[in-house]
């Protein structure tokens, strides 16, 4: 028997130091809360046990929201990548998605050390097994050897260690990511708490030695020349940039897994956990889509001081000496050197419906939850909620209302919403699509989005908002005058310029920004025709460009956005009976007296709920009110 001991007390816990982990205990530090950040491994903080990349699609707009709002992942990125590249740029700027490849080491160690220079905050190493909860409520954790760590409020980020089990081929053990420690005792202790938990899986695929991989039969996949960044705040590029290689799977490498599907873990029964829909392993994609003569396998490097390199695309839990026969089955890669072995991953995860949109559980009060422990995949995501549990926590503490986004404010409003509301039977991968806003929620304005809200709640330094400030006002003055600067068709200057873009000449008098709403115009078009006073900083010219040549498009959303707002206003009472709603489908009953909407917006995004129960409640709600009123 473990004898406890009282190690200290502290404003709020965070449990686990991964992308989730690290976001929400620098949020809730830089609000002025004592912070204790709680590892199993110090050397493990911000690990990527996966894919050492950032953003992509979607993904690369919740990087940018999370800087926007004074977050570390943006940031981070900047300092430690080795290639940056902006995706579909042939699209339009709704899709338009920035993706760097980490250097994992680097972004490891740049992290640990912001968290560990912080002030209020606490870096240590510890198994955490228990919650300490009196009367619902959560106030404190006990470790392994006994520390007992008091605190106002915990924000548990667990990742896949929650009865972590590694299978790889008929090998099975227990395991956190890489052959670290699982974590055992927590997961039972939720389910002792009363949580309802799913199992989970998900994979990574094997990594090879540099040295034994033959590039020149590879496609070069280059950075951009072009410097890029994630953060608002950076003004220094890495320009030395490292490529990653394209290869291909084919009829050899295809024909290997069909023959040695009775070894999968996948297909003989020995993965129990769900895996991601967006993220197949191999086996998977070879299997669903027996159509397709070859799949993508890009190659990437992990770090500028390692030979090993990251085969992306190749995601299998098969034996090893099967995956070795694959690696050598596809161009440039027939004398390769496989250094670790892919493998899967099954974890404990909470069902998120148990979740209030602040992220705080329903089960517990004062307990947030964060990351992959909400079912969701990709380190993008962990640290979106990561940093709203962190702000909520701190919030909380502070006896604030907690920060609640929209769906019409950022895709990290669409993340959290659709798993408080909808919840998930599969790991969870936020898209574009899931965003029914996405023309308003671009990467490139996510900082006209949300830096007024990140300021307020106090992770936007002055200096920094007054910056923003004078950025917004440059945009708005530079649209009046584009707006209101007409030009006439015996312009030599104009006609020039038209007939070198390829645009039909002008006839008649016309404000400039009838002119830039061409397609084949761009804002240098116009700044050659009618330069500003001053020359303007790339991101304004950006703004000024896309605001006014899809003016109505963008209005069009923010109509949909205000009259969503007025069913969003309508807020639904805390002590509500939803059993007593006769008129109500029996399911949609069930549903809403388990997730407990906030207002009649998400009642209606709730699965199993129909128009016709959102009529009878908002009949009934116009009958609740009135009679609370009267009496």
């Amino acid at each position: 028997m473990i004898t406890s001991y009282d190690a200290g007390r502290f404003d709020v816990i965070v449990i686990g130091a991964g992308h989730a982990g690290c976001e929400s205990a620098l949020a809730a530090a830089r609000m002025g809360c004592q912070t204790l950040l709680l590892t199993i491994n110090l050397d493990a903080v911000a690990y990527m046990p996966c894919n050492p990349s950032v953003g992509g699609p979607a993904k690369g707009h919740v990087v940018r929201e999370i800087d926007a709002l004074g977050g570390e992942m943006g940031k981070n990125t900047d300092k430690t990548h080795i290639q940056m590249r902006l995706l579909n740029t042939g699209k339009g700027p709704a899709v338009h998605a920035l993706r760097a490849q980490a250097d994992k080491f680097a972004y490891q160690h740049q992290m640990k050390s912001t968290i560990e220079s912080t002030p209020n905050l606490i870096l240590r190493q510890a198994m955490v097994e228990e919650l300490i909860v009196n009367d619902g409520v959560c106030e404190g954790v006990i470790t392994q050897t006994g520390a007992r760590y008091l605190a106002k409020a915990v924000v548990l980020t667990t990742g896949t260690y929650l009865r972590g089990k590694i299978i790889l081929g008929d090998l099975q053990y227990e395991s956190g990511p890489n052959n670290m420690r699982p974590s055992i005792r927590l997961a039972h202790h939720l389910k002792e708490l009363g949580f309802e938990i799913v199992r989970f899986k998900t994979g990574t695929p094997p990594r090879v030695h540099k040295s034994s991989v033959d590039f020149d039969k590879m496609e070069i996949q280059p950075g951009d020349a072009e410097p890029r960044a994630f953060s608002y705040e950076t003004t220094e590029y890495i320009t030395d940039q490292l490529p990653c290689w394209l290869t291909y799977t084919n009829a050899e490498t295809h024909e290997l897994i069909n023959s040695n599907l009775h070894r999968a873990p996948m297909y003989s029964g020995a993965i129990e956990g769900t895996g991601p829909r967006y993220c197949p392993s191999i086996e998977d994609k070879v299997v669903r889509f027996n159509d397709k003569p070859r799949h993508q396998i890009f190659l990437e490097p992990e770090g500028r001081h390692t030979e090993e390199m990251y085969v992306q695309g190749l995601s299998t839990s098969l034996p090893e000496d099967v995956q070795l026969s694959m690696l050598r089955s596809m161009a440039g890669m027939e004398q390769v050197k496989m250094m670790r072995p892919g493998y899967a991953i099954e974890y404990d995860a909470i069902v998120p419906t148990q979740l209030w949109p602040s992220l705080e559980t329903k089960v517990v009060k004062q307990l947030f939850t964060a990351g992959q422990i909400n079912g969701t995949s990709g380190y993008e995501e962990a640290a979106a909620q990561g940093l709203m549990a962190g702000i909520n926590a701190a919030r909380s503490v502070q006896g604030k209302e907690p920060v609640i986004l929209g769906r019409e404010d950022a895709y990290i409003g669409v993340l959290i919403d659709d798993l408080v509301t909808k919840g998930t039977n599969e790991p969870y991968r936020l898209l574009t699509s899931r965003a029914e806003y996405r023309l308003l929620l671009r990467h490139d304005n996510a900082d006209l989005r949300l830096t007024d809200i990140g300021h307020e709640i106090g992770l936007i330094s002055e200096a920094r908002y007054q910056r923003f400030c004078q950025k917004r006002e440059m945009i708005e003055r530079e649209k009046e005058r584009i707006l209101t600067t007409r030009v006439r068709p015996d312009n030599k200057t104009v006609q020039e310029v038209l007939r070198q873009a390829g645009s039909p000449d002008l006839t008649e008098v016309i404000e400039l920004g009838q002119l830039l709403r061409r397609p084949e115009l761009t804002y240098e078009h116009i700044h050659q025709i009618a330069p500003a006073d001053v020359e303007l900083p790339a991101d304004v010219r950006e703004q000024v460009e896309i605001q006014i040549k899809y003016d109505g498009y963008i209005r069009k959303s923010l109509q949909q956005v205000e009259r969503m707002k007025k069913v969003e206003e309508k807020r639904i009472p805390a002590n509500i009976d939803y059993h007593q709603i006769s008129g109500m489908a029996k399911e949609a009953r069930q549903k809403m007296d388990k997730i407990r909407p906030l207002n009649i917006g998400q009642a209606s995004r709730i699965s199993g709920v129909n128009p016709a129960d959102i009529s009878v409640l908002m009949i009934y709600l116009e009958q609740f009110n009135r009679s609370h009123v009267n009496s």
